[in-house]
């Protein structure tokens, strides 16, 4: 059974995807063992202990450098051995020695098509205000392992979305989210969970 832990900062709507696709039998030999936000104000902790799944919050807040708080955090998900690391909306800059203690072992969900719009600056409403401003006709989502770069890991999965004339960066967001990060996110979780992915040459390839 892969040992998931979740990292969040809002609302918690991928992470409600993924509990839904367990509960549905979407994903497969899996379960939520930890939802961590760097908030604790976030609904994804409500979300979590809703279905009784453990939910704790480690705030930059309530330390006095960075160098603490990462301690902390990894501290916290190292507690719960997880098998993979999910970052489902985290708005925090992961820890140098998180990223080198999970190789391959961290996804993330990006609101665009790698290689566009994506990289430093590139994360929440900005990726699809970007979109629009450029004029691009094609949008989705993408998830990828997590590297030391940003938004440079290996690509397990890619969805693509029209863009409409009529579409607001809010508008264009909620579709991308429930066209594309809902359905490829489970998706690779499940192909994790049932040994479906093997990386070569820093390439993913999803059977």
């Amino acid at each position: 059974m892969l040992r998931i832990v979740v990292l969040v900062s809002g609302g918690g709507t991928n992470l409600q995807a993924i509990i839904d696709s367990i509960r549905i039998g979407r994903i497969s030999n899996a379960e939520i063992v930890s939802v961590i936000s760097n908030k604790k104000d976030a609904y994804a902790l409500t979300r979590a202990r809703n279905y009784g799944i453990d939910a704790c919050s480690v705030s930059p807040k309530d330390f006095e450098s960075r160098e603490e708080f990462h301690e902390a955090l990894l501290k916290t998900i190292d507690d719960y051995h997880p098998d993979l690391i999910v970052l489902a909306g985290f708005l925090v800059i992961l820890p140098k020695a998180l990223v080198e203690n999970y190789p391959n072992k961290i996804i993330n969900v990006h609101p665009s098509l790698i290689p566009s719009f994506c990289g430093a600056g590139f994360y929440g409403l900005r990726v699809h205000e970007a979109v629009l401003e450029r004029g691009n006709k094609i949008t989705g989502a993408t998830v990828h392992f997590v590297d030391e770069g940003t938004d440079s890991g290996p690509i397990l999965l890619q969805k693509a979305v029209c863009v409409k004339p009529s579409d607001t960066p809010e508008s264009l967001q909620k579709r991308v989210m429930e066209e594309a990060e809902w359905i490829i996110l489970p998706q690779a979780i499940d192909a994790i969970a049932n040994g479906r992915v093997k990386i070569k040459d820093n390439i993913a390839i999803v059977s």
